[in-house]
């Protein structure tokens, strides 16, 4: 297991987001995936963190059952909300409701107050979509990820 997964499961905050953000989090994610990795990052600092867990997830998730040959992984922004598409060329048959780490990002989600949809019939490949809300206040989002404000 890396270091920065090891950093994940324990949940500490990985110096790479802190210090650079989002998307070379995410870049440094995808080089070190088991799958090749076609990322697309457009969006604001305040929901990185929350972003790059759900996504993280799903890479792993991608990297232990898949059986994918490519990754596409999407974030865009707009009308208040951020959105972050996970989605493979693998075997599909992902199902949240069978004690899977989906169930986990359901939960990170939802905590946020935002939507999961899996998409993941068998034989075509899983598409993972998170919508977001995008914080109106700077501590929002910390807030709920259960971090002390005013750090």
């Amino acid at each position: 297991m890396s270091d920065e997964l090891r950093e994940i499961s324990r949940g500490i905050h990985p110096a790479i987001l802190t210090t650079s953000g989002l998307r070379p989090a995410l870049r440094a994610l995808a080089r070190r995936s088991a799958v090749p990795v076609e990322t697309d990052v457009r969006l604001p600092a305040p929901v990185e963190a929350a972003a790059y867990y759900v996504a993280s997830e799903a890479l792993t998730n991608v990297a232990k059952y898949a059986r994918a040959s490519m990754v596409h992984l999407g974030v865009t922004t707009g009308e208040g909300t951020l959105r972050l598409v996970v989605r493979d060329d693998g075997i599909g048959g992902a199902e949240p409701t069978k004690g899977s780490g989906l169930v986990g990002l359901q939960d990170r989600v939802e905590a946020l107050g935002g939507t999961i949809m899996i998409d993941s019939a068998a034989g075509k490949g899983t598409c993972v979509a998170v919508t977001l809300p995008i914080a109106t206040k700077p501590n929002q989002i910390e807030t709920a990820l259960g971090r002390p404000q005013g750090l």
